[in-house]
């Protein structure tokens, strides 16, 4: 059973920052690409960002420059450091594990930026 699990959501006001993180296990964390999705009210789940397992990124154009993705090998961790948080930016993130035909998705944490 693959577990992702997620932590760091919360509530913050226009232009703060928050820091996402998923944990997994190693053998997943080793071989998969790692990567953030998320998913607004009425909106379809969208791409944030990913990560392989040799550290090549990719990011979607609306976030590119405010948030980095990162991976910690020791710890099986990938995090998501988002700055410059806008209203937009509010959604359920999950995290997702991907390789081949497997696909692998966390519970979802919630992100809200308001002031």
């Amino acid at each position: 059973q693959v577990q992702l699990v997620e932590s760091g959501g919360g509530l913050v006001q226009p232009g703060g920052s928050l820091r996402l993180s998923c944990a997994t296990s190693r053998i997943i964390f080793s071989i998969y690409t790692m990567g953030w999705y998320r998913q607004a009210p009425g909106k379809e789940r969208e791409l944030v960002a990913t990560i392989t397992s040799a550290d090549g990124t990719n990011y979607a154009d609306s976030v590119k420059g405010r948030f980095t993705i990162s991976r910690d090998n020791a710890k099986n961790t990938m995090y998501l450091q988002m700055n410059s948080l806008k209203p937009e930016d509010t959604a359920v993130y999950y995290c997702n594990a991907a390789k081949y035909s497997s696909n692998y998705w966390g519970q979802g944490t919630q992100v809200t930026v308001s002031s």
